[in-house]
């Protein structure tokens, strides 16, 4: 046996799991083929097992992490579509928000329509 295989035999499916879970970039259906298990099996160990559901939430944070870096590696290289987006999640403070906010002083029942 190669030593690659015999560290591989030591993990355990949870492990064998978040590995998969990862390198298919948080698709659950995929990790759970690599893994050889039921996404059923996934489901109740998340139900189950707050460390293994703390350590999918962690691998999730993970590649949002990576999504974030290449957003910005995107915004770095001048690309509007990425700019605009970035500034409509993170620039609403700043008025980069496409929604109009309504402030009504008056009980709504008393606003007439030469109010509005």
């Amino acid at each position: 046996m190669s030593k690659n295989t015999q560290n591989t035999q030591k993990l355990s499916k949870k492990d064998i799991f978040l590995i998969a879970l990862e390198n298919s970039l948080g698709h659950i259906s995929k990790a759970c083929n690599k893994a050889g298990i039921a996404r059923k099996t996934y489901y109740n160990w998340i139900d189950k097992d707050s460390k293994f559901k703390e350590n999918c939430d962690s691998v999730n944070e993970g590649l949002i992490d990576l999504a974030e870096s290449k957003l910005l590696e995107n915004i770095k290289n001048n690309d509007n579509t990425s700019i605009i987006f970035f500034l409509k999640t993170k620039g609403k403070k700043r008025g980069y928000d496409e929604r109009q906010t309504i402030e009504i002083k008056k009980p709504f029942e008393e606003i007439g329509f030469e109010d509005l």
